[in-house]
């Protein structure tokens, strides 16, 4: 009898089972004008570019976790590139998944493998067509920062710190038609602050865990009743 009513619970458990949002920004970081709303309105995302700012400085990852990077929808103004690095060196080694070269409908997987701890990135162009694979050994996945290199030189962290300007990257839920996947929008002035439109890309992969709401047997039976 018991063993039926753990099980009963833990299924009404799941059955209460709702997606959160990821934590979000705390202060949220100011954005100049109205470009990278504009942007969001345009793409028909229901995002509050001053209030929805996911807390994304740096992730931790499941071992089989798979990201999916394309070119960016709004690209930088000189050749950039897209990358990881393990966020808790100092001074950490680059690990570059998508490349400045590429063009619009390539696209660059980003995989992550154990003995030896590696990440394992493919690109494929347009067509489909295989174009290399890299393997950086080390790139750890429970500590992951993302850098954006401009044509400069120039590196942009996703950790605030690591920027002489502060925050030059904000990640947003995508919503509708593509949710499941993530935004960044990069800021690549030098000051603090900025429209964060200068570059945005879209990563195949949601970042936001699911919470799961907790309660208790009482409920559950007042709920159900």
């Amino acid at each position: 009898m018991l063993r039926r009513v753990l099980s009963t619970v833990s299924l009404l458990a799941l059955a209460l089972a709702t997606t959160a949002h990821g934590a979000l920004r705390s202060p949220q970081v100011p954005v100049s004008g109205t470009a990278l709303q504009a942007f969001f309105t345009s793409q028909g995302q229901a995002i509050n570019v001053n209030t929805d700012q996911l807390d994304l400085q740096t992730v931790s990852l499941p071992a089989d976790a798979t990201i999916q990077f394309g070119a960016p929808l709004v690209p930088p103004s000189s050749t950039s590139t897209l990358g990881i690095y393990n966020a808790g060196l100092g001074a950490p080694p680059l690990y570059q998944v998508f490349p400045g070269a590429a063009s619009t409908g390539w696209l660059s997987l980003l995989a992550f493998r154990t003995a030896p701890i590696r990440a394992v990135v493919t690109l494929f162009d347009a067509g489909g067509a295989f174009q290399g694979s890299t393997t950086y050994l080390g790139a750890d996945r429970s500590y992951l920062g993302f850098y954006l290199q401009l044509g400069t030189g120039d590196v942009l962290y996703s950790q605030d710190a690591r920027n002489a300007g502060g925050a030059k990257l904000l990640a947003f839920n995508a919503t509708g038609a593509r949710a499941g996947s993530t935004w960044f929008a990069w800021e690549t002035g030098a000051g603090p602050g900025g429209d964060f439109a200068d570059t945005i890309w879209l990563l195949q992969y949601a970042f936001a865990p699911v919470a799961v709401l907790r309660t208790d047997w009482g409920t559950l039976k007042q709920r159900f009743h």
